[in-house]
């Protein structure tokens, strides 16, 4: 007789049973919606910079240095600061003549997961040149390409470590060496495990009742799970939310004859967000409530608004929900890449 494979048959049943209950009810099961939302196995690098230690280290000291900036004063974690999630609590990023950008520090956490475009009116094309506009620009560290090649190229310290992260050769200090390695250093900015994953991963007992029911709320009568999807919580794309006005028209700066791009900004991760006040891209909501409370109203109506936004009508009980499952969401390591060390393979997220 047959040996009878216990495993096989147990994973064909599961099959069988979330088919069966999509198709008589309409919509997933619990376990399938959950699915969508499972932490990746590697974080992504792309095959023109690919992942050596070297170059992680090199990039996490270029972040940390103030030798970048052209007055000495400013680094990258002036704005993007590791305890607070790599962002500010600024409503808009300050400039370094005390006044403000025109947008909010957008975090880091995640960002190897974006596709192509960064940036909250998507600026960037790629985390290797997205560091390069606040490098360059002169309100924020204003540092001349040339003159920081020469900064680094006389420190020799630095030479050692551009030679020991790009072996193969050619001038050890480059503007695009710069960039690969601060754009390695930041894709290792991961969030790490939040009670939501050990749900996901099977502990029943690792969010309470009150966060299940936002879950539902979010993937379902909410509409939130339609822009903050996957694993990172974000598509990645741009979004009319109903917030911005007037000459803020985000992505729109790129494609003025586009309807659907007015105001639209792009869709940021919803990892950490409790810790990560104020919220959107200008500042404008000093909490989580007043941002549930605008996806409720559905914000300024108008033939830009995203038609996943309108009126919810959600009760405060509901509402209590779904921040109680967005704090599932927060992790207690994410800044850890900023002191740990790094080994030879890139480490899981």
């Amino acid at each position: 007789m047959a040996r009878i494979n216990v495993g096989v048959i147990a994973t064909l049943l599961t099959i069988s049973l979330e088919s069966w209950a999509v198709a008589t009810t309409g919509k997933p099961d619990l376990a399938s919606k959950l699915a969508e939302f499972r932490r990746p196995d590697a974080i992504p690098f792309p095959k023109e910079n690919p992942y050596r230690a070297a170059k992680a280290e090199l990039g996490r000291s270029l972040f940390f240095d103030p030798i970048l900036s052209r007055d000495g004063e400013r680094t990258c974690a002036t704005c993007h600061i590791p305890g607070q999630d790599w962002t500010d609590a600024n409503p808009k990023a300050p400039r370094n003549d005390g006044g403000s950008m025109d947008f909010r520090t957008p975090t880091l956490i995640n960002a190897a997961w974006i596709d192509g475009i960064y940036g909250w009116d998507g600026k960037f094309r790629g985390l290797e040149v997205v560091a390069r506009t606040p490098l360059t620009s002169p309100s924020n560290m204003n540092m001349p390409p040339e003159e920081m090649v020469r900064r680094l190229s006389a420190d020799p310290a630095y030479v050692a470590a551009f030679t020991k992260a790009f072996p193969h050769g050619g001038p050890p200090v480059t503007q695009e060496r710069v960039d690969q390695a601060l754009a390695t250093f930041q894709r290792l900015i991961v969030s790490g495990k939040a009670p939501f994953d050990r749900w996901v991963e099977g502990d029943p007992q690792a969010v309470d009742a009150s966060a299940k029911r936002g879950f539902d709320l979010f993937t379902g009568k909410a509409h939130c799970a339609a822009c903050h999807s996957s694993w990172a919580f974000t598509d990645g794309s741009f979004h009319d939310i109903g917030v911005a006005k007037g000459n803020d028209i985000g992505r729109a700066r790129f494609f003025p004859t586009s309807t659907a791009l007015r105001y639209a900004f792009k869709t940021p991760t919803l990892r950490n967000v409790s810790g990560r006040a104020p919220y959107m891209h200008d500042g404008s909501l000093a909490t989580l409530d007043a941002v549930i409370d605008l996806y409720d109203r559905g914000g300024i109506e108008r033939p830009s608004r995203s038609r996943d936004i309108r009126p919810l009508n959600l009760s405060p009980q509901e509402k209590a929900d779904l921040l109680a499952f967005l704090k599932t969401l927060d992790d207690d390591r994410s800044a850890d890449v900023a002191f740990r060390p790094f080994d030879p393979e890139p480490p899981r997220p």
